[in-house]
């Protein structure tokens, strides 16, 4: 049976339960030591938003838990979107600090070497988007660890461990994979499952987002915290809390279906938290999208039987435009008004507070990635 770890949390305790949240998940039988564990950041806004990208107590208690049992070759690691910088981000939400307090590195996947994978599994989608499946070299042979948080998102409704590989095996184009969001999320599980030596997620809802996710939500106090070796289950059970029927999601369905996790929540075993409190637990989130998530899934469906317009609009300098308008969107209308509003309030919670006892540390000198192609 499924396992998935749930424990209540606060801003004092919450590097101690992370403690006990990852041995209860039994993280050490899943992430054999001898390995080199990557772990795997969340990174959706290089600057910060509350729930957005991974928590800096997430990485400062999972990485004090690592280090305290006998965890010697970690590697962290993010990549680089058409939106998002890692270096940015990684600054812009506190990591680097975290990472240097605790020895371990940074390492943007724009700077790895990527190598072509052949997957034995079949694939849904991947063949049908992308000419070559490419994995960084890194990855060989690697335990992987995954930190996303809870939250909405306007594609796949909710957004966790399973959506968190998007960013770990797609190099650049990883935005073509809307068109099939649900499939490709399925066919990524299906790759990690032969790549990786051991796969384990810790997923943050001390501060979670509902609403128009990944990015412009309503910041919601969860003080829940989540851990699995099984990305369908931690991702159902990760739904189910913010109000969703997991299996009315249709990559956690398909997931389900084709054997790669447990989807049915009634079928997962929680530890650590009773299952009649689990069973109370409804945020009551709903999922909406932000003007450029919708506009981007009307205009790749509407073309994408229309080759030749489909391909000027997104393969093609034209998606530059694109770019252009959900950075504008973002960053200079919706993050200086009703961002700023709401991070304001965020700063005034217990949470708030102690995301500000973190530093943000030296953004360091990095070379940045040439002849970057989004399209």
């Amino acid at each position: 049976m499924s396992k998935v770890a749930v424990l209540t949390t606060s801003p004092k305790s919450v590097i101690e339960d992370y403690n006990d949240l990852m041995h209860l998940a039994e993280y050490e039988k899943i992430l054999p030591k001898e390995n080199k564990t990557v772990v795997k950041l969340n990174l959706s806004w290089s600057l910060f938003y509350p729930a957005c990208s991974t928590q800096p107590w997430q990485l400062d208690g999972i990485l004090k838990t690592m280090k305290q049992d006998g965890y010697n070759d970690i590697l962290s690691v993010e990549n680089q979107t058409v939106v998002t910088h890692p270096w940015k981000g990684a600054y812009g939400n506190k990591w680097l600090p975290a990472l240097k307090k605790h020895g371990i590195d940074f390492k943007p996947l724009t700077d790895v070497e990527w190598v072509p994978f052949k997957p034995a599994s079949d694939m849904l989608a991947m063949h049908d988007i992308f000419e070559e499946i490419l994995i960084p070299k890194i990855f060989k042979g690697s335990n992987i660890l995954h930190l996303p948080t809870v939250k909405t998102h306007g594609h796949t409704t909710t957004t966790g461990a399973m959506k968190n590989a998007f960013g770990g095996l797609i190099p650049k184009y990883r935005h073509h994979a809307h068109l099939k969001i649900h499939e490709i999320l399925v066919d990524l599980l299906a790759i990690q499952k032969e790549v990786h030596k051991g796969m384990f997620a810790v997923m943050d809802g001390c501060v979670c987002g509902n609403g128009a996710g990944p990015r412009t939500m309503e910041p919601y106090i969860g003080n829940t915290i989540l851990a699995s070796n099984d990305q369908v289950a931690i991702d159902a059970v990760a739904s189910k809390i913010m109000g969703f029927d997991p299996l009315k999601i249709d990559y956690i369905k398909l997931a389900h279906e084709r054997g790669l996790g447990m989807g049915d929540v009634d079928q997962i075993e929680i530890v650590g938290m009773d299952r009649k409190d689990f069973e109370k637990q409804n945020f009551g989130f709903e999922v909406k999208k932000s003007p450029i998530i919708k506009w981007d899934q009307i205009l790749r469906k509407k073309t994408a039987k229309l080759k030749s317009l489909h391909n000027l609009l997104f393969y093609s300098p034209i998606f530059k435009a694109f770019i252009f308008a959900s950075e504008f969107y973002h960053d200079s209308l919706w993050y200086p008004t009703k961002g700023k509003s709401n991070i304001e309030q965020f700063m005034k919670t217990e949470w708030g507070e102690l995301f500000n006892k973190y530093p943000y540390g030296d953004l360091p000198e990095y070379t940045e990635v040439k002849d970057w192609n989004p399209y």
